[in-house]
């Protein structure tokens, strides 16, 4: 009777041992193919780029996902394209953004946050600009970015539209807001 119970644990653990072996495999198989749909999507991500021109901000106070977040929920049409993030070997911060690639109402933007810190900053010489749907999106739009920054024009007729305004949002990029 004892010989009988000793071949059943055999025969049990090899049955064991060989569903751990059939579940390993399909885990591997499908991280195998996880890994290739990253991959073919980072290569589609940057073929899309290819020929393309895309506004660039460096952000020098570890702010860009924060910023590029903030953004996204202000326009339709938006989303994080691609993210790249500092890792303990960078000289970034860990966890910041070496780079990222995301879309303003279909537009293509690009961010960092920058390890060193630069003489220089954004300028309201070069500033983002919306043509708003309506009075609803202007104002909305106007309020949000003005938050915390500064308006350097506020919203009025300036006859050249029915309503302009230009703000400096609170990350010191610059905006301006035109409904004709």
């Amino acid at each position: 009777m004892k010989n009988y119970y000793t071949k059943l644990s055999i025969i049990n653990n090899t049955l064991l041992l060989f569903a751990l072996l059939i579940f390993s495999c399909a885990d591997l198989r499908q991280n195998s193919e996880k890994r290739e749909e990253i991959n073919q999507l980072k290569t589609e991500n940057t073929n899309d780029m290819k020929g393309q021109i895309a506004t660039f901000l460096t952000f020098q106070k570890e702010d860009a996902e924060q910023a590029m977040n903030f953004y996204i929920g202000l326009f339709d049409n938006s989303e994080i394209v691609h993210l790249n993030r500092w890792g303990k070997e960078g000289p970034g911060k860990e966890g910041t953004i070496m780079n990222a690639t995301f879309k303003l109402n279909g537009k293509l933007f690009m961010c960092s946050d920058s390890p060193p810190i630069h003489d220089w900053d954004f300028t309201s010489a070069v500033s983002n600009y919306v043509e708003c749907e309506d009075e609803n999106e202007i104002e909305r739009l106007f309020a949000k970015l003005s938050e915390n920054g500064k308006v350097m024009m506020p919203l009025n007729n300036y006859g050249f539209s029915q309503k302009f305004g230009f703000v400096k949002d609170k990350f010191g990029v610059s905006w301006q807001l035109n409904l004709q």
